[in-house]
């Protein structure tokens, strides 16, 4: 009986493979690196695998690589140095084991469920190893999968709540009780698919640098960046700690460690997936998977996505969810029928430097490879720029106030304050003939949109939805937090989440953020119309991970150290994807001679990873699915870290 139900789960789930349950005498036992939901899922149906013994899995190589990965004489908060090789990550701060497991797994007491509370004995939130076994016997007594997620296990950024697990947001900070009250709306969702959350992941800015987690290294070159503040996601993911996990992308962190770890992340349509119980959600702020491969993320989707009444914005998504799982969409191998635009805008390279060259190449590979699946490719060419000629026709009308500061000359104003020509006059001019509009603005300077009082009230609001004791204002989380002493520059930020506007603003205006969020979606997709345009590819980012410590490659006509990531925080979803590899590297370093202080030097031998990224309309995820899962399976550039192998 239980075998055949198993046979037909597998089959439910597209597994194919309809043995019998119970691993034959001799068999090879099941290796967790690379390991894919279906993969996981497929060996528990067949009864050669158990989600205790997937937990358990984990564990070890949580307790085999994920210890400090620089020098820190002076502690976590002071001044460090990087270990060439150093065969440790740090990219979980906090663990779902309750204390006796903890010691009993080797894992300090740093990485406890709570520093508030030593005992950790309330029945009510079972570990991870608990939720396991709750698992295993269910699969026993009823032949099936307690829900799609079942025996996955994650990672969570620390942005995120969850009651059974400390969360501070990384910063060392003295909450009452440092566990919340409640999960998340989208971890909910996930315990409730099977997810089994097997720690919280590190945070960062600037270097990957929490004051709680010290820093996490790069698993391809632990000398160097995992990416912005959703590191310790990505990292986890790269050297095979967790099969996915949760991060969050205001400007780039998603898709930054993604770029930096050979992994797939999706940033997904803001208003797609619920922001509450997250530490300071903003109006462009968004919660997505990463995970090892385009149909994993697909699949992680498909549980958190979706309507919630206690995040306003995701009414947006009613009526908007395909009518098909997100997963169906990610078993493409041919795009025939599907047309991409080319972003030249962030592939010119007369715009920027040697630092750009072969991450401007491999997105150059990623588009012969899609036409050669089939794509028809819109491409202005090298110098070319894809959206220019409808940012000129558009930007002054739907940008109106906004473009209008921009060009005093164009549309001049009186000492009084007032328009001193006939700005509407002129606008007409514009939009019945575009050669008119100003020049200089391009897609990576389009949009310039400020924010008052945004942080402040988004964290604010946070902190008393939380209802903590101790922390109940920004204030109190400044003046309650262990800040770091480290003060060189590009030693990384404080996170602890308070600064200027953050602390001082007394009203909040929005306004121009979501003009340009308005001005710029309507260009774009005007642009997608015209052109027939199902998708836009482009590099995630132009710089490969820089050494931690070391200066940043500073703005160069729009082009920062992160990723492109300004279409994203204006409503367009992004899914980036591994696309190759470095052969040499170009890196900053001081030079108090050289312009700006610091100078490029190289090349330097390395094999870093590259990323290509695919923007869609809002809610176009399924198309980015099938693009992404097409050139994933064609090209298969994803490669684990040589130096996290399997354990013995």
């Amino acid at each position: 009986m239980r075998a055949t139900a198993a046979a037909l789960l597998l089959a439910a789930n597209g597994l194919t493979i309809p043995v019998a349950l119970g691993a034959a005498p001799g068999a090879t036992p099941f290796r967790v690196e690379e390991a894919t939901i279906d993969s996981i899922q497929s060996a528990i149906l067949k009864g050669e695998l158990t989600s205790t013994q997937v937990v358990e899995l984990y564990w070890k190589r949580i307790r085999a690589y994920d210890g400090p990965c620089v020098t820190q004489p002076d502690g976590i908060l002071g001044p460090f140095s990087t270990i060439p090789h150093a065969g440790q990550i740090n990219s979980l701060i906090t663990v779902n084991l309750r204390p006796a497991a903890r010691a009993a797994h080797g894992l300090g007491a740093r990485k406890a469920r709570s520093l508030t509370d030593a005992a950790d004995s309330d029945p009510g939130m079972p570990d991870a190893l608990e939720v396991a076994a709750k698992q295993d016997a269910y699969f026993k007594a009823n032949g099936k999968l307690v829900g799609p997620l079942h025996g996955i296990t994650f990672a969570i950024k620390d942005w995120y709540d969850t009651r059974d697990m400390r969360t501070t947001a990384g910063a060392d900070a003295g909450y009452a009780n440092d566990r919340p009250p409640r999960d998340a709306t989208f971890i909910t969702r996930m315990r409730e698919a099977g997810g089994i959350i097997l720690a919280k992941a590190n945070v960062g800015s600037g270097i990957s640098r929490s004051p709680f987690g010290g820093i996490s290294c790069n698993p391809y070159d632990t000398e160097r960046s995992a990416g912005t503040s959703s590191s310790g996601s990505g990292t986890s993911v790269a050297a095979n700690l967790v099969t996915c996990a949760i991060a969050e992308e205001t400007g780039g962190s998603i898709l930054h460690p993604t770029k930096n770890n050979s992994v797939v992340g999706l940033a997904p349509t803001q208003e797609l997936v619920s922001r509450n119980g997250m530490y300071g959600a903003g109006y462009n702020t968004r919660t997505g998977p990463i995970c090892r491969t385009v149909k994993d993320a697909a699949k992680v989707l498909d549980v958190i996505a979706g309507y919630d009444p206690k995040d306003e914005l995701t009414v947006f998504s009613v009526g908007r969810m395909p009518a098909s799982p997100y997963q169906s969409y990610a078993a493409e191998t041919r795009l025939a029928g599907l047309r991409i635009g080319v972003l030249r805008e962030y592939m010119d390279r007369s715009l920027f430097n040697e630092a750009d060259e072969e991450s401007i190449a491999a997105a150059e590979r990623a588009v012969a490879d899609l036409q050669k699946l089939g794509a028809t490719i819109v491409d202005p060419g090298p110098g070319g720029a894809l959206l220019t000629t409808y940012i000129e026709k558009y930007a002054p009308s739907v940008m109106n106030k906004l473009f209008i500061e921009r060009f005093p000359d164009a549309f001049p104003i009186g000492e009084s304050g007032k328009p001193a020509a006939d700005h509407i006059a002129s606008l007409v001019e514009m939009s019945q003939d575009p050669s008119r509009t100003p020049k200089g603005v391009t897609l990576r300077s389009l949009g310039r949109g400020e924010s008052v009082g945004e942080s402040r009230y988004m964290i604010e609001l946070y902190l008393k939805e939380r209802g903590d004791a101790n922390i109940k204002t920004m204030k109190d989380l400044a003046e309650k937090s262990r800040a770091l002493t480290d003060t060189r520059p590009d030693s990384g930020n404080n996170a602890r989440g308070g600064g200027g506007d953050n602390r001082t603003a007394l009203t909040m205006d929005t306004s121009e953020r979501f003009l340009t969020r308005f001005a710029v979606q309507q260009i774009v997709l005007q642009a997608m119309e015209e052109m027939k345009l199902d998708a836009l590819v482009t590099p995630t980012g132009n710089i490969p991970p820089y050494i931690l410590g070391r200066p940043l490659e500073p703005t160069l006509n729009g082009r920062g150290p992160s990723i492109w990531s300004f279409l994203g925080t204006q409503g367009f979803p992004q899914l980036g994807v591994p696309a190759g590899w470095t052969t040499k590297v170009y890196d900053r370093i001081r030079d108090a001679s050289a312009p700006g202080g610091t100078r490029l030097t190289g090349p330097t031998p390395a094999k870093l990873p590259l990323s290509v990224m695919f923007f869609g309309r809002p809610f176009g995820e399924p198309a980015l699915f099938r693009i992404g899962s097409a050139y994933e399976q064609a090209t298969r550039h994803r490669e684990p870290p040589p130096e996290f192998g399997p354990l013995p």
